[in-house]
């Protein structure tokens, strides 16, 4: 699945760029003003550092979410809730067929638990200590196992993935409209002036905002997807309770680091447009989700 929705998604994004350049003619009006960008070796560029930053960061995921939270690894259990939690996430793992996790807590007294790894095994699942002072020992499973859930379906490989093509293309297009403004509008022959740099910087600011969306409507997709992996691995009605507490939650502040609130169970509710920007779907659309079955 993830290959699939890989490959999918860059031959559609080829096949639009390759429509808007005919249908407004770019190709011709680039000849006509001596514009001798080289695309194919452009769009190599843009993909080995639209790709590469996304793989790094997938790689040091684990790192960045322990340092980024402060989360304590549990290497041998300290006390009855520590084992607990053990056992639990190891029988989960089992259940959905992925390798054991690193488990740990980390110091937040927000209501919040993330999931995050390069691969389905070798992946760290953890959760904050409000949430397990405040929340019942089934609602805590059922957000663990949404948690194995975004482990088990590879949600971060897939999202890392999209985060490659979307970067590839943002730093492909910004170049080429900075490139064309420079020859066409500026009239520079040899090399770059200023004109380049400026909108090159520009276009690659909006574009990467409005890329975004794509990025957020597929992390709003998954939501639903471990939901429904977390009632699978559980119960619908553990699940369906743990969403209402959290629910309950909203209001309280969110410990996680901006680059983790995609991984996290919840986040704040956001409106309007500000809703394209959200990396989870409102609670009350979860619950319905899991309710309809």
């Amino acid at each position: 699945m993830r290959i699939l929705l890989f490959v999918a998604t860059n031959v559609a994004v080829l096949v639009l760029v390759g429509i808007v350049f005919n249908l407004l003619g770019m190709q011709g009006i680039l000849a006509e003003n001596g514009v001798d960008l080289n695309l194919r070796s452009l769009l190599v560029m843009c993909a080995l550092f639209g790709f590469g930053g996304s793989l790094i960061s997938l790689f040091l995921s684990k790192w960045m979410a322990k340092r980024g939270t402060g989360t304590c690894i549990i290497e041998s259990p300290r006390n009855r809730d520590e084992q607990w939690l053990l056992t639990t996430v190891k029988e989960l793992a089992e259940d959905a067929g992925v390798g054991m996790p690193e488990v740990g807590i980390f110091p937040s007294t927000a209501a919040n638990a993330f999931a995050t790894g390069w691969n389905r095994n070798d992946a760290l699942v953890a959760v904050s200590a409000g949430l397990l002072q405040r929340f019942q020992p089934e609602e805590v499973r059922a957000v663990l196992a949404h948690e194995i859930g975004h482990v088990a379906n590879g949600d971060m490989v897939t999202l890392t993935l999209i985060q490659g093509v979307v970067n590839t293309f943002v730093l492909f297009l910004a170049r080429i409209i900075g490139h064309t403004v420079d020859r066409v509008i500026f009239k520079n022959e040899r090399g770059y002036g200023i004109g380049y740099y400026v909108v090159s910087i520009v276009a690659q600011l909006v574009l990467s905002i409005l890329a975004s969306t794509i990025v957020f409507w597929f992390s709003r997709w998954r939501e639903y997807r471990a939901d429904r992996a977390g009632a699978d691995l559980t119960t619908s009605r553990a699940m369906i309770a743990a969403l209402q507490r959290l629910q309950m939650e909203q209001g309280q502040p969110q410990d996680l680091p901006g680059e983790l609130t995609a991984f996290g169970i919840s986040e704040q509710m956001k409106e309007g447009l500000a809703g394209l920007f959200r990396s989870h779907p409102p609670l009350n659309d979860r619950i319905r989700a899991l309710q309809a079955g």
